[in-house]
């Protein structure tokens, strides 16, 4: 079917500058409730939760892509805009790939936490890798719920949401939550990864409810949080120092998901 859009072709037009905004700002982001999905299979991920499309951006190739197509056909009241190469090139912020990105609302968190069912904690986590690594395995492991710090990478910027592949919109995220007040409340037992601790990940009973704690990718746990949880260690037998902690994040969970399906 014929599609109605817009070129724009200014790199002063408010529409680019909003884009922009939203692609590089937390605060804009914050401001505007809204944040940006680049990509056709994060777009779709996020048309399966049956929420609405506010407006899309794409280059005139991409428009004439079959997959873009298929998509644009099933959300003919969203406004389009067609950028030129050059504009969209220096608005993006992932590398190559079809080039589409959505505007759509930013979702807002419950009010309450549920205290009493598994949940992933992040502190301080600063790469939008490993923060994206982390959901798409909490999403896949079976937790629903994700706390964060106010020092972790920001849950919806456009990195973030890609290198989660759209778990962001299966999981119940709060952010910006103060976790010196938050962990020490907590009834159920806190895991945290340490170097340093003399009792192994796989001597755990995982069959239970329990709150799992990834720090920061340089310092780990804050010795704050420390005192509140159980540190365990994940046996490596090579002798590395450490993992990356979206490698032990995952290592942690399936061996929760591993017990639990025994």
């Amino acid at each position: 079917m014929s599609l109605s859009f817009i070129d724009i072709q200014a790199k002063d037009n408010n529409k680019v500058k909003h884009l922009r905004g939203l692609c590089e700002q937390v605060s804009y982001r914050k401001k505007q409730q809204q944040t940006v999905l680049e990509g056709v299979h994060l777009i779709e991920a996020y048309l399966r939760t049956g929420q609405p499309i506010e407006a899309f951006y794409l280059t005139r190739q991409a428009l004439e892509n079959p997959e873009v197509q298929q998509l644009l056909d099933q959300n003919i009241h969203a406004p389009l805009y067609v950028l030129t190469e050059s504009l969209y090139q220096d608005v993006r912020t992932l590398g190559p790939g079809i080039d589409i990105m959505a505007i759509i609302p930013t979702p807002r968190s419950p009010a309450d936490i549920n205290r009493y069912s598994d949940m992933l904690v992040l502190e301080n986590l600063q790469d939008p890798g490993n923060v994206g690594t982390l959901l798409r395995t909490a999403a896949a492991a079976g937790i629903k719920q994700v706390i964060c710090s106010k020092g972790t990478a920001a849950i919806w910027s456009p990195r973030v949401l890609r290198a989660g592949m759209g778990a962001q919109f299966s999981l119940t995220i709060f952010e910006h939550i103060a976790l010196e007040t938050f962990i020490p409340a907590l009834s159920l037992p806190v895991y945290a990864t340490s170097s340093h601790a003399q009792q192994s990940l796989y001597q755990l009973n995982l069959q239970n409810p329990c709150v799992w704690l990834m720090g920061n990718e340089g310092q780990g746990v804050s010795e704050t949080l420390m005192q509140h949880a159980e540190g365990i260690a994940i046996p490596q037998p090579g002798g590395q120092e450490s993992l990356n902690v979206a490698i032990a994040g995952a290592i942690c969970l399936f061996e929760m998901v591993r017990q639990r399906l025994a």
